[in-house]
């Protein structure tokens, strides 16, 4: 019997590892390999939603948050949503992730989890959780674009972590962006692999509960519009 989408995500989670070099001061943080429960979430989380073969369209963010993905596996997805709106409990950690409201808030709006989940697939060309140490030992999330020599230590594997994904069985005629600084990373790696036919940048989540809340209604109209005029 041939794997469905999900399962070749659960695959692809399940082997990740990054074994290049990183700057001082960084880490990456594997969640599928730190906790258990992780696994077993992310694997429920596939295959409720991904339980098909259907081609979808591929929404790109940056890397994953250490409250969000970092924690449960799911892309843009905190414990809370996990549970209260994909109906899977975590017991093992508890999260909330600014990032995960603002997508669940447009799901909503899509028509809901499962009928985005239908159309939609969404990663990162760096799919682990980064991390970086500041000058009083805490650690805070990065983004693989934070410092240069970072971006150069993981660029080979953005590129091999996105041919992975477009093997899944995603439409590349046009792919959605998260993030304007995102998309001048992905523009560079697009121009030298010819990945995407092209690319459609949307304002990140983050930037948009962080700094834009009180425009959150026309952000999220917005990105409507521009995900449902591909279909």
């Amino acid at each position: 019997m041939s794997k469905t989408f999900g399962d070749k995500v659960i695959d692809f989670n399940l082997g990740l590892h990054y074994r290049g070099q990183l700057p001082e001061g960084f880490q990456v943080i594997n969640p599928y390999m730190d906790n258990p429960e992780t696994k077993e979430v992310m694997r429920q989380f596939y295959h409720k939603f991904y339980h098909d073969s259907n081609q979808r369209k591929f929404i790109i963010g940056i890397n994953p948050s250490r409250h969000g993905a970092g924690v449960t596996g799911v892309p843009f997805t905190d414990t809370k949503r996990l549970e209260s709106v994909c109906g899977i409990k975590m017991n093992s950690a508890h999260t909330h992730e600014v990032s995960s409201v603002f997508m669940y808030d447009m799901m909503s709006e899509y028509g809901g989890a499962s009928d985005f989940y239908k159309q939609f697939y969404i990663n990162s060309p760096f799919p682990l959780a980064i991390v970086r140490q500041t000058k009083d030992g805490k650690w805070l999330n990065a983004n693989y674009y934070d410092d240069p020599t970072l971006f150069e230590m993981v660029k080979d594997y953005m590129i091999l972590t996105l041919k992975k994904h477009i093997d899944l069985g995603l439409d590349t005629s046009e792919v959605f962006v998260l993030g304007k600084k995102n998309a001048i990373f992905l523009h560079k790696i697009n121009k030298q692999e010819k990945f995407f036919g092209s690319l459609k940048i949307l304002e990140h989540p983050r930037y948009i509960q962080q700094y834009k809340s009180k425009d959150k209604q026309m952000f999220i109209e917005k990105y409507l519009l521009t995900l449902n005029n591909f279909q």
